[in-house]
């Protein structure tokens, strides 16, 4: 069976001019622009990846230099705003070296495979960023790929000698300025007359990237005991956040606030169709044929035994048609049968039993995530052509977000956003609700003088080739949101970017 997916993928704020020779902002020959109550000459900012620029699935200069606290910044200098240094990486390939040996992969292009079908490719090439080779600093971008926020008050965690174990970020200790610093107090050592905070999307897109295959450790109030893919417990990121805006507004520093999206609206989620799975009639009765004893007997004898409801067993129930189908899946959230259905009185066999034990269909409302694209409907195995993924072999758990998963992110999220709007209200800070943006991307999308940004994987503008992250335009877009949000909060008149003069992808392998 051939693989099913086929990928396809402005205000300008204007000063007036006084009479009188003397101003309280600077003039240019761009115009008269200011900074209002706000003070730009030392702008911090701070987050993970979505702050650094990471953008095609790793951190690379281009990248870095389209991100939108740098797009900020040179607004702000428009405003008195001063420089703005980054920790850029040696290359565009954007892969990490760690004692030379490469640790994480160079970035996505867009290059026709050999099925003739276009899709993202790992540029070729050996990258030269050392994450040994520690860079003298400080430095205003303070986003760290892969940050969560209890990571920002974190201490070693930029220790390179940490980094093989899994105890230390590599991007941090490349720029942290001790083995023992943390990232929110080398932002603050900058005595910041402005910053952004954009934090705690990876405390939820971890688990949601991986279909849910973490744990929800709400109610759990030790980060060190959380697992890379758990969703972070709100009562610790209210902590952690709270922690971090007090310190980074202590010195009367004003900033903005972005908030979480939602982040099963991006095309990491949203490009692979549920129905993926084309089957012609025979085909579809044949698999029925095949599923009808599982259905009608096991299912049921498993109700009439008590050992599950006839809620989970209607969830577990197979059935394919002619036409679009629903793939099969396991899912780890159902209860795991396979001892039992080993023992009687079903006394399946080990491999059968194994297969059937957290077996389901997908449902309308999970979501199958970008990687399965490469598996789905594949034949991974030449000598059994009757092993299909999605078909007879189920999709693993980790490539599909069931709906019960979905509710714990959103749940998490929520709480998140809710502690971002208090302290933004109570410290009167600048506020984005990217949640509200990100939704009109989702959603009819956003219009430019040059065209439409929307959430189409490839095509779409605003989101690059991991699915995840935004386009150099995408980011020019939340730096709008954030000036637009500065200007209404500070008086200030700083002059938003045209988001049509930003790339969006790199089509070819060149």
């Amino acid at each position: 069976m051939k693989n099913i997916l086929k990928y396809t993928f402005a205000v300008v704020a204007v000063g007036f001019a006084s009479c009188e020779p003397e101003f309280d902002n600077p003039v240019n020959e761009e115009g008269f622009y200011t900074s209002g109550t706000a003070d730009f000459s030392r702008y911090v900012a701070v987050g993970n990846s979505l702050t650094a620029g990471f953008a095609d699935g790793a951190l690379y200069i281009t990248g870095q230099n389209n991100s939108y606290p740098n797009i900020m910044a040179e607004q702000f200098s428009l405003a008195g705003g001063g420089e703005f240094t980054q920790p850029l990486m040696n290359d565009n390939l954007g892969g990490l070296l760690l004692g030379g040996n490469q640790i994480t992969e160079n970035r996505f292009v867009l290059a026709v495979g050999a099925n003739g079908n276009p899709g993202p490719v790992r540029l070729e090439g050996n990258p030269t960023t050392e994450v040994t080779n520690k860079l003298v600093g400080p430095f205003n971008n303070m986003g760290v790929p892969g940050a969560k926020s209890f990571h920002l008050v974190a201490p070693g965690y930029g220790n390179a000698g940490g980094v093989a174990q899994g105890a230390a970020n590599p991007y941090f200790a490349r720029f942290a300025s001790s083995d023992n610093a943390t990232i929110i107090a080398d932002a603050t050592a900058q005595n910041p007359t402005f910053f952004s905070l954009w934090i705690g999307n990876n405390d939820i897109l971890a688990y949601a990237t991986a279909g849910g295959s973490g744990v929800d450790q709400t109610g759990n109030s030790d980060p060190n005991t959380y697992g890379n893919n758990d969703i972070t417990d709100p009562n610790v990121f209210a902590s952690v956040y709270s922690q971090q805006v007090a310190a980074l507004a202590a010195n009367g520093a004003k900033g903005v606030l972005v908030n979480i999206p939602e982040v099963t609206s991006i095309p990491y989620f949203t490009t692979v169709p549920r129905n993926a799975i084309p089957l012609d009639a025979a085909t579809a009765g044949a698999l029925n044929a095949q599923f009808a004893a599982y259905n009608n007997a096991v299912l049921p004898g498993l109700v009439g035994a008590g050992v599950i409801s006839q809620e989970e067993a209607a969830l577990r129930m197979i059935n394919f048609s002619a036409g679009q189908n629903f793939p099969i899946m396991v899912d780890d959230d159902l209860t795991d049968l396979t001892q039992i259905l080993q023992g009687p009185p079903f006394s399946l066999p080990a491999q059968t039993a194994g297969l059937l034990g957290q077996l389901r269909q997908v449902k309308p409302d999970d979501l199958i995530v970008l990687p399965a694209s490469s598996v789905l409907g594949s034949v991974p195995d030449p000598s059994n052509p009757q092993g299909v993924v999605g078909v007879t072999i189920p999709l693993s758990d980790d490539l599909v977000l069931a709906v019960t998963e979905q509710a714990r992110v959103t749940a998490a999220s929520m709480a998140y956003n809710a502690t971002i709007q208090a302290l933004a209200n109570a410290n009167g800070l600048a506020f984005v609700d990217a949640r509200a943006a990100l939704n009109r991307v989702a959603n009819g999308g956003i219009s430019y003088d040059a065209g439409l940004l929307t959430n189409q994987f490839v095509t779409g503008g605003a989101f690059s080739l991991d699915g995840v992250h935004p386009t150099a335009r995408g980011y020019a877009y939340v730096a709008n949101l954030a000036i637009q949000a500065i200007n209404e909060t500070y008086d200030a008149t700083i002059p938003t970017v045209n988001i049509g003069d930003y790339p969006t992808i790199t089509l070819t392998n060149n």
